[in-house]
Formats: structure tokens, sequence, C-alpha cells
């Protein structure tokens, strides 16, 4: 998919194609609804069919995945494993203060900020 330059957070060095995402359905005669990523819910989700691009299976993309434990209502149990650095970070005047989380799940360890706050109350052993 193309034209999406704007849409991305990086200007620099984006790339030409983006992708491969699903065709939904075709929408006209020359449109398709695309399913976008939520980290793309910014984009309109219709392309004209110049900005696509047929997608060529190459066995490197295929990426193995680890067994993951689901629960009935289809969402995976993360725990926070460390707090890996602290910081505080002003908004309108007002501190925050924000801790660094590595998480432990079904794949490799990931990594968000936090308010200390819920994370002290959720998880007090963490900061023992």
């Amino acid at each position: 998919m193309t034209g999406v330059g704007r849409a991305l957070k990086s200007k620099k060095l984006t790339p030409k194609f983006i992708g491969p995402y699903q065709i939904l359905e075709r929408v006209g005669t020359v449109a398709y609804r695309v399913g976008l990523p939520p980290h793309l819910s910014n984009l309109h989700n219709v392309f004209h069919v110049s900005q696509l691009r047929k997608y060529v299976p190459d066995p490197s993309h295929v990426i193995q995945s680890d067994d993951v434990q689901v629960r009935d209502n289809l969402t995976v149990e993360t725990l926070p494993l460390r707090i890996d650095d602290r910081k505080v970070k002003t908004l309108r005047g007002k501190e925050i203060p924000l801790v660094r989380v590595v998480w432990s799940g079904a794949t490799s360890e990931s990594f968000t900020w936090e308010l200390e706050s819920k994370m002290l109350e959720s998880y007090p052993e963490l900061f023992a």
C-alpha cells in the first residue's frame, strides 16, 4: 500500500510500501477496504487500486510463534517481571512519576511506561 507517508510518525526514510494487509471488501469499481492494524487507525481504510500492490509470498516473512496459553475469552495473561527505569514527566505543570515495566508474555519480553501509583497498588512486590 502506498500514499501513507503523512500518516506515519516518522517522515524520514518512510518505506515506499507498507503491509501486507488483508483486503476486506471491494468498494466500487476501483477501490478496496483494507484491514489496518490499530497503530494506523488515523488512516482512512479505503484505498484506490493504484495504491495497492499484490503481495509476493516470501518464506522469510513467516514468523514462528511460541506456544501460547489462551484463556476462554481469547486473552493472554502478561505479568510484570521487573522495573527497569523511572522518570518524571511534566504535564500541564503537574509532575507525573512513571516507571518502565518489563512484561513477560507469550512472546519475547516487552516494556511499557506505566504510572508509578497504579503499578504500586497492583504489584507492590516490584517495589520491595
